[in-house]
């Protein structure tokens, strides 16, 4: 499938979801002139693009896979991983928006009988985003790039990592997110082009953080933002991943390995430095 049609395909089904809600929403008020089964049409089409856009894009990495690019970590400190493509690919179940090899982390407390908050079940029901060590942390350029887009201005909610938070997350929010398109997925963001065709995302990023724009050219290590928690995120934490172009509709993705870490699996603790410090001797990784 071609990127023009692939793009076309994904526009066609964001209009079908849309026509879905309309629909459901106004036949809360008033008797819509078709038969009640007639109203799920755009859904089962939305949901056929969706299917058909998804397996043509798995076919397309199969098909195209690339050796992994060494890039330098997004971030210093200790951190954990979750949703590793060192455990499975599609790390995120999808390769939707070039996700395939995404990858996401979230800071640790160097203190760790102080860990950050866990799930829980009733209370409290939300928390503040400055209970998580990752919310405000800097984000690095992890090579010499050109920024290619970036944005702030989408607000950070609130935790969503309790039971009524997550059930509010996921059918409220969540119907937000379809209509809203991919930028209320992944939030404030940042889309670096590392050259050779290869480019860099951060998601979730921290609204009013950035310290770049569209068209800087940076070094690696280069302050871009800070984490936070906007788009489709349950805690602050730092979404990254490789693709093969600048669109997130059309990019299929691209695998990674931080140099010094390697690609961290679920739940790994470690430790990311810069190149001066590395030349000093830290450890990199610890368990």
């Amino acid at each position: 499938m071609s990127i023009r049609l692939r793009k076309l395909v994904f526009v066609l089904s964001r209009v079908l979801w849309l026509a879905f809600f309309v629909q459901a929403i106004a036949g809360s008020f008033v008797d819509l002139p078709y038969n009640y089964w007639l109203g799920w049409t755009p859904m089962l089409g939305a949901i056929a693009l969706d299917v058909l856009r998804r397996r043509s894009a798995a076919s397309q990495i199969q098909a195209e896979a690339r050796p992994p690019v060494e890039v330098e970590p997004p971030v210093t400190g200790r951190w954990s991983a979750l949703n590793s493509p060192a455990d499975k690919v599609p790390s995120h179940g999808t390769h939707n928006l070039g996700q395939t090899y995404a990858i996401d982390i979230t800071a640790e407390p160097d203190d760790p009988d102080h860990g950050r908050p866990g799930f829980a079940w009733l209370w409290p029901v939300a928390r503040p985003n400055r209970a998580f060590p990752a919310f405000g942390a800097p984000l690095h350029a992890v090579a010499d790039a050109t920024v290619v887009h970036a944005e702030d201005d989408q607000r950070d909610h609130l935790s969503r990592n309790s039971l009524p938070a997550l059930v509010y997350f996921l059918l409220i929010e969540g119907v937000g997110r379809i209509l809203g398109g991919t930028r209320r997925v992944v939030g404030n963001h940042i889309v670096l082009d590392l050259g050779e065709g290869t480019y860099a995302v951060y998601a979730h990023v921290q609204q009013g953080s950035l310290a770049v724009r569209a068209g800087d050219e940076v070094v690696a290590g280069q302050r871009l933002g800070n984490c936070g928690n906007s788009g489709n995120s349950t805690e602050p934490h730092v979404h990254f991943q490789l693709m093969d172009g600048p669109d997130l509709h059309t990019a299929r993705g691209v695998p990674f390995r931080w140099r010094g870490v390697g690609v961290p699996a679920n739940r790994e603790v470690f430790t990311a430095v810069h190149d001066a410090e590395q030349a000093s001797g830290k450890n990199l990784i610890q368990s």
